[in-house]
């Protein structure tokens, strides 16, 4: 075997969850919320299967979850919240927005608990941890307060915005009401997260498909914010604004860049079909250059055919992510689900989807992670040796898609 061929890749995964538990939490909450946070969580019961029992402890043991993710080959990870913060119905990422101004109050109180306790978590190990804070927009000075902090604690993952539901008291993401918001994260190079959420989603009721109504219709609502945020001019006022969409795929994004850019042409002549538009609403550039230049993709446990669209992007703009630990993860068979996917691919360019691009997005040192890799990565070799057979229990879309 040649050297080259047994050289190990330095996988950074762009999608993983973490959280704390509740008596972790409870300590970053002020005295003046414990009891009755305590309250709360007397009354709450855990409905998420990766939060119950033995692998809960997943989302916050240090050696538990680097042991579990060196297993995996995998050596860093931008990490999204996964636990129930203080006061929220369910978990953060997709539990939908507050619902009047005191569960507002309280949920916020479980969000900076959150980010507080995750400053200190990643703090354990900076170079393989890029935390991503959370905030609420019903007032945005106040979010831009949170969102300094976030930035001024290391959590270099950024800062995640929620979905915007249309019965919302907020303004959409195309208004201009944000653009303090975003001029703080332009000037101090704070990346904007969104992932795949529940927060934008209506209230689908008590009815016996009301689960299945709401996967079938996350995915277009998690994609919203991309083309409100393009077509409003967002990335015309603020040019060096980053955004990461993360755990929605990446097939869908070239067709519609081509729907986008097909729009701004027909905009350009002051209408489209029967609609008329004001001169001052055609943006100077393309969407398709506006995405190349501001929009980066975490793209989870991509199979086959999403191995295409990593290429159209382009593979500067695409970040593989494992979703450690849940269900739909590849963990911890994320060896397997690269062979699967990437047999075929070099590894230039495979290492370009693996870390290049997380490398640079969220500033991860690779000369800090090649050690440890060079001791857990998958080698080449293996990498490129075609999956012959599905492990058993291997749930993730990675291996059917």
């Amino acid at each position: 075997m040649s050297a080259a061929t047994d050289e190990r890749y330095t996988i950074i995964s762009a999608d993983c969850h973490a959280g704390g538990n509740h008596q972790q939490y409870r300590e970053y909450l002020s005295a003046e919320w414990q009891a009755e946070f305590d309250a709360w969580r007397g009354e709450y019961s855990n409905p998420f299967r990766d939060l119950q029992d033995d692998g809960r402890a997943r989302n916050w043991d240090d050696e538990r979850r680097n042991a579990d993710l060196e297993k995996d080959g995998i050596v860093a990870e931008v990490t999204f919240p996964n636990t129930v913060p203080p006061f929220f119905p369910t978990g953060a990422v997709i539990a939908r927005a507050p619902q009047d101004a005191e569960d507002y109050r309280r949920r916020w109180e479980g969000l900076r608990a959150h980010n507080r306790w995750l400053a200190d978590w990643c703090a354990r190990f900076p170079d393989r941890r890029a935390g991503i804070g959370q905030v609420f927009l019903d007032d945005v000075d106040v979010a831009i307060k949170e969102v300094e902090w976030i930035h001024d604690h290391g959590l270099r993952g950024g800062v995640l915005i929620p979905g915007i539901p249309d019965d919302a008291h907020m303004p959409p993401y195309y208004s201009d009401h944000y653009d303090r918001l975003w001029a703080v994260c332009e000037e101090r190079g704070i990346i904007v997260g969104h992932h795949t959420t529940g927060t934008g989603l209506p209230d689908y009721g008590k009815h016996a498909s009301s689960t299945i109504q709401w996967m079938i219709e996350t995915a277009w609502y998690a994609h919203r914010p991309l083309w409100q945020l393009l077509m409003s001019g967002v990335f015309d006022r603020f040019p060096n604004l980053k955004l990461v969409l993360t755990e929605q795929g990446c097939d869908w994004i070239p067709p519609l860049l081509m729907q986008l850019d097909a729009f701004h042409m027909q905009m350009q002549s002051g209408r489209i079909g029967e609609m008329n538009l004001k001169n001052d609403a055609v943006l100077p550039l393309t969407p398709t250059e506006y995405f190349e230049r501001n929009v980066w993709v975490g793209v989870s446990f991509p199979g086959i055919r999403e191995a295409k669209s990593l290429r159209k992007l382009g593979l500067h703009k695409v970040m593989w992510g494992a979703d450690y630990p849940h269900n739909e993860g590849t963990s911890p068979h994320s060896l397997a689900s690269l062979r699967r996917t990437f047999h075929d691919w070099s590894p230039e360019d495979l290492r370009q989807v693996l870390s290049g691009t997380a490398a640079d997005v969220y500033g991860f040192d690779l000369a800090a992670l090649d050690p440890i890799a060079a001791e857990v990565g998958p080698s080449v070799s293996e990498v490129s040796t075609p999956l012959d057979e599905i492990p058993k229990n291997a749930f993730s879309p990675a291996f059917y898609r």
